[in-house]
């Protein structure tokens, strides 16, 4: 959608930001309207990542102007807040397909844009890429500037700590903006800390700063002490905290990061002084669009909505899994008040809402900190709890080594909601959760689980927290096929599948995973096939892999994972060690990043949807291998 002249007449000017600093700074603010209007415009018809962008505006025409990228590095965290800066750089002509199939991508990529210099989908991660881009600049003598801005949420995974903690114990240049868009400022405020600010991060504070250092080097060491202490105790009265210049960096802030010609000025002193330097900014969440300042967690990511009143189009019909989690989490929480639900930080995402409402003292959002989260829960398990960890797929890779060291090794009684398994849409790669039966999988004592249906994913959890030990149940992103729940709740026999359909002839045994089981029932009459609902990826049900494979020509697993190590994986382990050899065809996720789009096309690119699967069995069962005529 190209900008139009006479609606946007300085956006539609700049292709790069090369362009931009051509401006005059005077025009900066006018930008910034028509840059904000643009993304509500565009984004109410295509959905995606809406008020940490609208916060961001003033501070990505700041960077881009002061800064000369992409020769300067500028790194974001997650991408969440870089739409602007997307459409900066290239992409406003292409911004009405963000996170459409074939469009460009809603986070940060590399292969997209020389301006996209890190590409993440999770967070904390960007003090820690700038760091290794400074340490390059430094080696190879560039002298270019690195720039890392990180949201006060991703502040509070431990990443960025363990970057923090490196930084500033290194000699390179590197500056960390914090884009804390949780706190607001009132016009006094905000005045006297710009002030400060312009003082603190000019050349006669820089002066009066390091000249005090000889002046306390040239006192006996015990007027020393002293001064330093009291040099401390005022410079905890101007600023907020010391807690940054402690770890090494030379801080400035908090500034309003909505006062353009602010940032600009701060960012110019700042990227003349050398080392490792923090600018805290503040901003609005939603900034210039009403609904989203109101309710910045509603409108963080967004589906399609009337950009007059804020209204979102209708939503899809059907009940969700995560909405099946909710309920199953808060009447569990009804019969054993021994369970405590934990989030790392996706209350809303995996539906902990109503448990956090009615049963605050045993809610624990830890923050983005999913390693912690896992330990956390398992020093509560130690001691008698019941803890469940509500956490996504993509999330939970990121605590491999304390779901096998803190948790499996200890055969912990921890149950694991895994939200947004298999391939979730327009998140894209980064997002997908198609890698935890094989990274679980391969983990002692583990049960993993995977519902066919709502009715299912109710009493799977009912089962995995009945269970004394580690269990997991997966769970899609989306509505489930509208199977209704009743409030009873029944255990599964572990490791027992479920017939679903049998076959006449004995050609064909489809053994379907989860999400796959419906899909597979689709096309089970064209192929006259068994159909088998495997319920369990671990322990596997290997009696009726056995008979499965003894009874029918062909045997098909059929997963929403990858192939490698996954649930096929399983059974073709199970049937090698047993010294059966029979024609196997292993359907899943295929060895490469699946590119955004929505759930169905996805599944479509890669044939796991019912006519992708019609199509790679049908050509298995001919002799030759090829397609039929």
């Amino acid at each position: 959608m190209p900008a139009c002249d006479d609606k946007y007449p300085l956006l539609s000017r700049i292709e790069t930001p090369r362009d931009l600093r051509q401006l005059d700074q005077a025009s900066l603010l006018d930008l910034a309207d028509e840059l904000r209007q643009f993304m509500i415009e565009v984004t109410a018809r295509t959905g995606g990542h809406l008020a940490p962008g609208l916060g961001a505006v003033e501070l990505t025409i700041a960077l881009h102007y002061v800064l000369d990228t992409p020769e300067d590095r500028l790194v974001w965290d997650i991408g969440h807040q870089a739409y602007p800066h997307k459409i900066l750089t290239g992409r406003r002509d292409t911004f009405d397909t963000v996170r459409q199939y074939g469009g460009i991508s809603g986070f940060l990529k590399r292969s997209e844009s020389e301006f996209d210099t890190f590409g993440a989908g999770h967070a904390s991660t960007s003090i820690s890429a700038a760091l290794g881009m400074a340490v390059a600049s430094q080696k190879s003598g560039s002298g270019r500037e690195v720039v890392a801005v990180i949201g006060d949420g991703a502040l509070t995974g431990g990443m960025a700590y363990e970057a923090l903690n490196n930084a500033g114990d290194l000699d390179v240049n590197i500056l960390v903006v914090l884009n804390d868009n949780e706190m607001s400022i009132s016009p006094n405020v905000g005045a006297v800390s710009n002030y400060l600010a312009r003082i603190m991060s000019g050349q006669a504070y820089t002066t009066v700063r390091e000249g005090s250092k000889t002046v306390l080097g040239t006192l006996p060491p015990p007027l020393q002490q002293y001064a330093r202490r009291w040099q401390e105790h005022i410079k905890g009265m101007v600023m907020p905290s010391t807690f940054f210049e402690e770890l090494g960096f030379y801080y400035i802030g908090p500034i309003d990061g909505h006062d353009l010609a602010a940032v600009v000025r701060t960012l110019r002193n700042m990227t003349e002084l050398k080392g490792p330097r923090f600018l805290h900014v503040v901003t609005r969440k939603g900034k210039g669009f009403a609904p989203a300042e109101g309710d910045p967690c509603v409108y963080h990511g967004v589906t399609p909505f009337n950009p007059g009143t804020g209204k979102f189009e209708p939503k899809k019909k059907g009940r969700s899994y995560t909405s099946v989690f909710s309920d199953w989490l808060c009447d569990m929480a009804e019969q054993d008040e021994k369970l405590i639900g934990i989030t790392p930080a996706m209350r809303e995402g995996s539906g902990l809402v109503a448990f956090s409402q009615r049963f605050p003292d045993r809610y624990y959002d830890v923050g983005i900190a999913e390693q912690h989260s896992l330990t956390f829960a398992a020093g509560m398990a130690c001691d008698g709890l019941k803890p469940v960890v509500a956490i996504y797929s993509t999330f939970l890779q990121r605590a491999y080594d304390q779901f096998i060291h803190d948790v499996s090794i200890q055969n912990l009684d921890i149950l694991f909601a895994i939200d947004r398994a298999g391939l979730v849409g327009a998140d894209g790669a980064t997002h997908a959760g198609v890698y935890d039966y094989s990274y679980m999988r391969c983990i002692p004592a583990m049960v993993i689980m995977a519902p066919a249906d709502e009715v299912e994913c109710r009493n799977m959890l009912y089962t995995g927290y009945l269970h004394c030990g580690p269990a997991s149940v997966r769970y899609p992103r989306g509505v489930g096929p509208g199977v209704t729940e009743s409030k009873e709740m029944e255990a599964f026999p572990i490791g027992k599948a479920q017939i679903r359909r049998k076959s006449q002839s004995g050609r064909v045994a489809i053994l379907a995973f989860g999400t796959m089981v419906v899909p597979a029932e689709t096309i089970a009459e064209q192929l006259d096939a068994t159909v088998v609902n495997m319920r369990f990826v671990k322990p596997l049900d290997t009696d009726i892999v056995l008979d499965m494979a003894d009874s029918h020509e062909l045997v098909v697993t059929v997963e929403e994972n990858v192939i490698m190590g996954g649930a096929g994986s399983a059974v073709n382990e199970y049937l090698a060690a047993q010294g059966r050899t029979p024609r196997i065809l292993n359907l899943g996720v295929p060895d490469r990043h699946i590119d955004h789009g929505s759930q169905q096309q996805q599944l479509s690119d890669i044939g796991l949807d019912p006519d992708g699967m019609l199509k790679q069995i049908e050509r298995a069962l001919q002799p030759s291998g090829n397609s039929p005529d």
